[in-house]
C-alpha cells in the first residue's frame, strides 16, 4: 500500500504524464551510453587507486612504524630553541629574505601576466590562432613546478635569492595569465558596450569597461598568491635559492631538530599574520567581508 503512494501522488500532480511520455519518449529513455561512461570512469578510478596502493609500497605495518618514528622526531623538536640570539637573528634575516622573494616574485609575475591574460581572453582577442598560441604558452609555463624552475634558474644565474625570485615569477606568470584570462572572459559586456556607445576606442572600452570589473579579482588573487609564495619560497630555498629554506634544510641535515621546529614555527606564524593582514586589506580595497 505504501509503495503505491508515490506513484499515485505523481499521477495526481501530473495527470498527463503518460501523454507526455508518448510524445517525447527520448526525454524519458535511460541514457545507456552516459551510464556506461560513468560506470567505466568509476571502475577506472577505483582500479587506479588499487594499482597505486600496490605499486607504491603502501603497507599498514610500515605506516604504523613510520608514525612511531614521527612521534619520536616531534619529541626531539620540543621545545623549539634556536640555540643563541645570534642564530635566531640569522633565521630572522632568512625569513625576511623569503618574504622579499615572495613579494617581489608575485608582483612582477602579475605585471608581466596581465597583458597575456588579455591576449588569452576570447572576448578580447578574436583571432583564434593568436588566442590558441597565448593559451598554450601559458599552459606550458604553468605546467612546470616552481621547484623545477628554481633548479633551472640556479643553473642559469647561480645560487641565491635572485634565482628564487625568477623561479616564482616564471611559475606564477603562467598561473596568473590563466586566471586573469578567465576573469576577463567572465566580465559583463554591458559596461563595455556603454563605454563604446560614448565614442570611446577599443582600448578605452577595455580600460573603463573591463578593468574595473576584474580589479577586485586580481587583488584577491595577488593576496592569495603572496601568502602561497611565502611557503613556496621556503621550499625552493632548500635547493639553494636562498631564504629561510636554506637554514631549514641545514638544520634537518645536521639533526638540529629544535632549531628546525623553531624555523617551522616562524614560518607558520608569518603565514598566519599574512593571512590576517591580507584579509583586512582585501576588505579595505574590495569591500568584501573576511571569511
Amino acid at each position: 500500500m505504501n509503495a503505491s503512494l508515490p506513484t499515485k501522488s505523481r499521477e495526481m500532480r501530473f495527470p498527463e504524464l503518460d501523454t507526455v511520455k508518448g510524445r517525447h519518449p527520448q526525454a524519458f529513455r535511460a541514457n545507456v551510453k552516459r551510464r556506461a561512461t560513468t560506470i567505466g570512469v568509476g571502475v577506472f578510478l577505483v582500479g587506479l587507486y588499487i594499482f597505486g596502493l600496490s605499486t607504491l609500497g603502501f603497507e599498514p605495518e610500515r605506516l604504523a612504524d613510520g608514525f612511531k618514528n614521527f612521534v619520536w622526531i616531534v619529541g626531539l623538536m620540543l621545545p623549539p630553541n634556536p640555540g643563541t640570539v645570534n642564530i635566531a637573528l640569522v633565521f630572522l634575516k632568512g625569513l625576511v629574505e623569503t618574504l622579499s622573494m615572495a613579494f617581489l616574485g608575485t608582483i612582477c609575475a602579475a605585471i608581466l601576466a596581465l597583458p597575456f591574460g588579455f591576449l588569452a581572453a576570447r572576448n578580447i582577442v578574436k583571432n583564434s590562432i593568436l588566442h590558441l598560441l597565448a593559451r598554450r604558452f601559458l599552459d606550458i609555463i604553468r605546467g612546470i613546478d616552481t621547484l623545477i624552475w628554481a633548479l633551472i634558474w640556479i643553473g642559469v644565474v647561480g645560487l641565491g635569492p635572485f634565482a628564487g625570485v625568477l623561479a616564482i615569477i616564471t611559475s606564477d606568470f603562467g598561473a596568473f595569465g590563466k586566471l586573469f584570462s578567465e576573469a576577463i572572459e567572465a566580465a559583463d559586456d554591458k559596461p563595455v558596450e556603454g563605454v563604446v556607445s560614448t565614442g570611446a576606442t577599443r582600448l578605452e572600452a577595455i580600460r573603463f569597461g573591463i578593468v574595473p570589473q576584474i580589479l577586485p579579482i586580481i587583488v584577491s588573487q595577488l593576496l592569495y598568491f603572496f601568502e602561497s609564495n611565502t611557503r613556496s619560497a621556503t621550499i625552493i630555498g632548500i635547493v639553494g635559492a636562498g631564504g629561510i629554506g636554506l637554514y631549514l634544510t641545514e638544520t634537518i641535515r645536521t639533526l638540529e631538530w629544535k632549531q628546525t621546529s623553531f624555523i617551522i614555527i616562524m614560518v607558520l606564524v608569518t603565514v598566519a599574520i599574512i593571512d590576517i593582514l591580507s584579509s583586512k586589506l582585501r576588505t579595505a580595497l574590495i569591500g568584501a567581508r573576511p571569511v
